[in-house]
């Protein structure tokens, strides 16, 4: 079956000011997330790709980009169901506003437990995502055959969560999982179970390198939204 290849958007101004995004329209890329995008097609030169799909917020369609300038042959699709988490009225707030709300508890530790409030609950988020690539799977066998590949450009959280379903762990473990803005990660689906190829890389293992602060959180709690990223 079809490798995927799903690449996080770059450093948008939302991960910069520490604003949860969501659907929040009119935010882009800032300039570190518009420098990382121009750097995606180097990074993804030797891989074939058979199909782009695409979150369909600008974000997204901007780190696409250069690699579609670069690839001219490839016509990018967009799909609503790998589009960031429907935080509703989380969405535009500041994270460490939202820090002290019992919900936040929850979606830490209890994620399969979670829902926004207006918004969707985390588990409707990680079943229509794993459903989207489920069918893209088999729409690139049919077309392009088993040994293709293809890319989705999608957001944090969702990344996360087709990941954890990857690797048959509960949703509520999904929170241990990071991946930085602009980062790959590779999975290969086969009949009987997929392989995680690669997690998170950014080409640049800096990333990995101990910060104070940041992303990381206090008591190691994880970034709703997926952060900003190595400094």
């Amino acid at each position: 079956m079809a490798t995927l290849i799903l690449v996080r958007h770059g450093r948008s101004t939302a991960n910069t000011a520490g604003v949860l995004a969501g659907w929040t329209p009119g935010v882009h890329l800032d300039e570190r997330g518009a420098a990382q995008a121009a750097g995606l097609p180097g990074r993804l030169a030797d891989v074939s790709l058979a199909a782009v799909v695409s979150s369909p917020l600008e974000r997204c369609a901007q780190t696409l980009r250069p690699l579609l300038d670069a690839r001219r042959e490839l016509e990018p699709r967009t799909d609503d169901r790998i589009g960031e988490c429907h935080y509703g009225d989380w969405s535009g707030r500041k994270l460490r506003e939202l820090a002290d709300d019992p919900l936040m508890e929850v979606v830490q530790n209890h994620p399969s437990a979670a829902v926004f409030p207006g918004g969707e609950s985390m588990r409707a988020m990680q079943a229509r995502a794993v459903d989207a690539v489920r069918e893209w799977n088999a729409r690139v066998d049919a077309e392009h055959g088993e040994d293709a590949a293809y890319l989705m450009c999608s957001h944090g959280d969702i990344i996360k969560a087709i990941v954890a379903d990857a690797l048959g762990i509960h949703l509520d473990l999904f929170q241990r999982i990071h991946v930085e803005p602009c980062s790959v990660t590779a999975i290969r689906y086969t009949r009987t179970r997929p392989f995680l190829l690669r997690l998170g890389d950014t080409g640049d293992l800096g990333s990995l390198a101990p910060r104070g602060g940041g992303d990381r959180g206090a008591d190691g709690a994880a970034v709703v939204g997926g952060g900003s990223g190595a400094p």
